[in-house]
């Protein structure tokens, strides 16, 4: 494989990580070893190739990781790739918390890479759920059915803002709990807005 140049306007990231420092500098030449180019995007480490996001970096409280965007199918024979919630379907982190870790693992981080690769190179897709297949909560059918404003504004919101409302508004286990997120963000869906725009 060929190494890649550091990205300069990523540098900040390395040098303002605190806890993490030594460990995610030591994880930024593991990827760059594996040809891939180094951008920024959602505030971290992002490796591409030809566009397509590949692995990221990111560090946490209690750990620093690799995040696979299509970690779900990748051969996970090491049992190294963590889902990191049960809503998250396609990525899968590889967890570190010290450097020696790292070192020891290297060998393996990299065929995890070339994995993540092969992956992209042969068009592999996740088949990810519909929003159709998340819960509507009782509190928030009610509203659609109610204001048709907000279910066509709903309909139009991307899949992911969809799912990422469902998911908000069905958590709570107390119905006051969850009638209180809905009224809350009424406005931004009828904005065209998503959870966290």
């Amino acid at each position: 494989m060929i190494n890649s140049e550091p990205n300069h306007k990523v540098d900040f990231y390395f040098d303002k990580a605190k806890k993490w420092q030594e460990e995610i500098n030591k994880l930024r030449l593991i990827v760059l070893d594996c040809g891939l180019s180094e951008e920024l995007k959602w505030g971290c480490p992002c490796y591409v190739l030809e566009k397509s996001n590949i692995v990221l970096i990111h560090t946490f409280k209690e750990y620093c990781a690799l995040l696979f965007f299509k970690g779900a199918l990748m051969d996970n024979k090491d049992g190294l790739l963590i889902q990191q919630t049960e809503n998250v379907q396609s990525a899968r982190q590889i967890r570190f918390t010290n450097l020696l870790e790292i070192f020891e693992k290297e060998t393996v981080i990299k065929n995890y890479i070339a994995k993540a690769i092969e992956v992209e190179k042969a068009g592999l897709k996740v088949e990810l759920k519909k929003h159709n297949d998340y819960t509507i909560p009782d509190e928030f059918r009610h509203k659609l059915d109610q204001i048709p404003e907000l279910k066509i504004a709903f309909e139009t919101l991307t899949p992911g803002r969809q799912r990422a409302y469902l998911l908000h508004f069905s958590t709570p286990k107390q119905s006051k709990t969850r009638a209180a997120r809905v009224e809350k963000s009424m406005p931004a869906i009828l904005n065209g807005k998503g959870l966290n725009d």
